[in-house]
């Protein structure tokens, strides 16, 4: 099972490394090293919150989000993206863009800089949404009841998600974002701030609604499912499960794409603090972006989530925590193995309570199970 599904990260990695040492030597080695461990111990709460959606996609599904999914991570956001946010803020063409990334690295990695604000209020917002629509909803499971409780009751009141993110969101582009000086001249970064992060609420209102509509609509469907598989066998032409789920699992699939994304920025912008090379970033960020999404399938088939009830709680309070990190970082730099360390410490907790909960849960079974026997001994005269 292990080497089923981690078998394609094993695989990249081994050649990630041959690589990185084909390139700058064994000094490349531990770069490419350290980025991946960077890059998975950032992203755990991502692989978390990913197995919840993914869970609900079939094989096929599955299996477009580890390939072509990779591809976009890997090439798109770890490659790709930082490319196009300095030709966007440097206002150079692609080429212009891609010769800078690979010749004049220490100009690049400032235009990356510079582009920050941006940045993180776009992810910084996205992800905050998540978090609040989690913290909102009234759950059956609950992990700090006397937390969820009262913010359940609260998100009653419709839109409150949106009026906070954009509560938030002003308020940080009145205090964190000030005016800056870039490389293309003075900045005022509360508007920038304002306009990404209004971008990514947009974004998430977009592709998560569309998602959440799919999904709904994928629902019915399968509870038609049956019977219209029936009417297709007697004509002769069987139903693919694959076409019922399309639309549905598409919007899933690019609203896991965009959640990435989000997830990425802090990623893709902390590794500027080990290396400047845009070929040593793409293959250590690349490398850890592939043990996520083996993470994400992996927790998926193990049925992981709903053995330890409250890992999907830890991970969203990581999610909040991130996004209220990112928003901190538009002015003030905070290092990334604190924000590692944030994920990693509520995810940790979250299982130990989830493990708890499944002994507690075990002891009341085997208590009430002793209870009938004596009863049953009882009543037969024993």
């Amino acid at each position: 099972m292990v080497l089923k599904t981690f078998g394609w990260s094993f695989a990249v990695t081994a050649l990630g490394l041959v690589a990185a040492v084909f390139i700058g030597g064994w000094q490349a080695f531990g770069i490419v090293a350290i980025l991946s461990i960077l890059e998975i111990s950032l992203s755990f709460d991502n692989a978390v919150v990913n197995a919840g959606i993914l869970k609900k996609m079939n094989a096929f599904w599955q299996k477009i989000f580890l390939t072509i999914g990779i591809l976009i991570a890997v090439f798109g956001m770890r490659l790709v993206f930082p490319v196009v946010i300095v030709a966007i803020s440097a206002k150079l063409g692609p080429i212009e863009a891609v010769d800078l990334a690979l010749n004049n690295k220490d100009l690049y990695e400032q235009y990356v800089t510079d582009a920050h604000a941006s940045i993180a209020a776009f992810g910084g917002m996205f992800l905050l949404m998540i978090f609040l629509d989690f913290i909102f909803e009234d759950r059956d499971i609950k992990w700090l009841g006397w937390l969820e409780r009262p913010l359940a009751k609260l998100g009653k009141v419709d839109m409150l998600s949106v009026c906070i993110a954009l509560i938030v969101l002003l308020v940080s582009a009145m205090t964190v974002a000030t005016h800056a000086h870039t490389h293309s001249g003075p900045v005022d970064k509360a508007s920038t701030v304002m306009i990404s992060g209004i971008a990514g609420l947009i974004t998430y209102l977009i592709v998560g609604g569309l998602s959440s509509f799919f999904e709904n609509k994928l629902e019915e469907e399968e509870e038609r499912e049956h019977e219209e598989e029936e009417a297709a066998k007697k004509a002769g032409k069987p139903v693919s499960a694959v076409k019922l789920a399309g639309k549905a699992a598409f919007f899933m699939f690019l609203y896991l794409e965009v959640l990435d994304a989000s997830f990425s920025f802090d990623g893709v912008i902390g590794a500027f603090a080990i290396t400047n090379d845009i070929v040593l970033m793409a293959l250590g960020l690349g490398i850890g972006a592939m043990y996520v999404r083996s993470l994400t399938v992996y927790l998926v088939r193990q049925g992981t989530l709903d053995d330890y009830v409250y890992l999907e709680h830890g991970a969203h309070y990581a999610i909040g925590a991130l996004a209220a990190i990112l928003l901190i970082t538009i002015q003030y730099e905070i290092n990334e193995v604190i924000t590692g360390l944030i994920g990693v410490v509520l995810i940790g907790w979250s299982f130990w309570s989830s493990v708890r909960r499944n002994k507690r849960l075990a002891a009341e079974e085997a208590g009430n199970g002793e209870g009938s026997d004596e009863k049953s001994e009882v009543s037969s005269g024993v």
